[in-house]
């Protein structure tokens, strides 16, 4: 089996309707410009919230993809 080498970056998601669809965001965003992603982890949730009310949903997601030179 060949060696490879993967780069791990990390992503903000958002949406109004939830944190799975935040984090999905996040994910088919990257896949518009990185090629061979891996593995996508969610590393932390959070809300904004405006005037007592959520606002939207956010999903910090890592995302691995394919190291090239």
């Amino acid at each position: 089996m060949a060696e490879s080498v993967y780069k791990v970056i990390e992503l903000v998601g958002t949406s109004s309707e939830s944190w799975e669809r935040a984090a999905a965001a996040a994910v088919e965003k990257a896949s518009k410009s990185l090629r061979d992603l891996r593995i996508a982890e969610v590393s932390e949730l959070d809300m904004q919230i405006e005037d007592g009310a959520i606002r939207a949903y956010r999903a910090k997601v890592k995302v691995s993809f394919k190291y090239e030179e």
